[in-house]
């Protein structure tokens, strides 16, 4: 993807790309590193919403920033500078409904990171199922710097992919980790050279769970994120449910006869 002309308010900044079973959902203000305006985050909850629409058609979403500089820089800070605390909350509101809409999609959604991904942009990410990243990338919550805290879910979100120990580190320093670091620490699945060798990674992961029963990933999912940070007992509860109800899928049937005939399944998504 390359920067379109004209300023970033010459255009929707979320636009769609669906190619297949893959949709892309691209943040599309460079000039301003991606940063997440109100404006940005309603236009980000209203694509999931309508992804979730066509959900049946789509095994997965790619959520990537315009530019190759930032797959998004943080929130917008002009756009918080005069909030009252009343407005800050709202803010904070509003970037965990895009981080549950995404976490409610059924289907993967891989964010390729390219770029700065600090602050709110680290906390996008970490709402995404898998953080893919190039080379270049760089990651960090820096909020304390400018007097805040991580308001889009950083505090849930970044122990349970890094370990209290480490997040706690990053979120009181403000320190940035690069991609090496920050896939030796278990935040990033995998590093790419470049971008276009991130997307097509991402495109091929996609593609590998879209040969699966849709149902089984979809109750997968469901259930990874239902029971994070729960105690023990509570997330096993949840993990019997959720097997249970692949037993009441198609699917489920369909996968096991074709093992025991040693054939390839024929999937319907039911």
């Amino acid at each position: 993807m390359t920067e379109q002309p004209g300023t970033d308010a010459d255009r929707a900044p979320v636009r769609i790309e669906r190619d297949g079973v893959v949709a892309t959902v691209v943040i599309d203000r460079p000039k301003a590193l991606n940063a997440l305006s109100p404006e940005v985050l309603r236009a980000l909850a209203d694509a999931f919403d309508e992804l979730l629409e066509e959900a049946d058609a789509v095994r997965g979403v790619i959520v990537v920033g315009e530019g190759g500089r930032a797959f998004v820089a943080g929130a917008d800070i002009r756009s918080l500078s005069t909030l009252t605390p009343e407005e800050g909350a709202e803010a904070s509101r509003l970037g965990h409904r895009v981080a549950s809409a995404i976490e409610a999609f059924p289907a993967p959604v891989i964010a390729c990171v390219d770029g700065f991904a600090l602050g709110g942009g680290l906390e996008l990410a970490l709402a995404c199922d898998v953080i893919y990243a190039t080379d270049a990338s760089s990651f960090g919550q820096p909020e304390v710097r400018l007097g805040l805290i991580p308001g889009f879910g950083g505090t849930v979100r970044l122990p349970r992919a890094v370990g209290l120990s480490l997040a706690k580190e990053l979120i009181f320093t403000g320190r940035r980790i690069d991609a090496a670091t920050a896939e030796a620490a278990g935040l990033v699945a995998r590093r790419f050279a470049d971008r276009e060798a991130l997307l097509a990674g991402a495109r091929a992961t996609i593609e590998e769970v879209a040969a699966n029963a849709w149902t089984a990933v979809a109750l997968a999912k469901r259930v990874l994120v239902d029971a994070a940070g729960t105690p023990t007992e509570t997330a096993a509860s949840l993990e019997v449910a959720g097997f249970a109800d692949a037993f009441r899928t198609a699917d489920m049937r369909e996968g096991v006869a074709a093992f025991i005939e040693k054939r390839e399944p024929e999937f319907s998504g039911r």
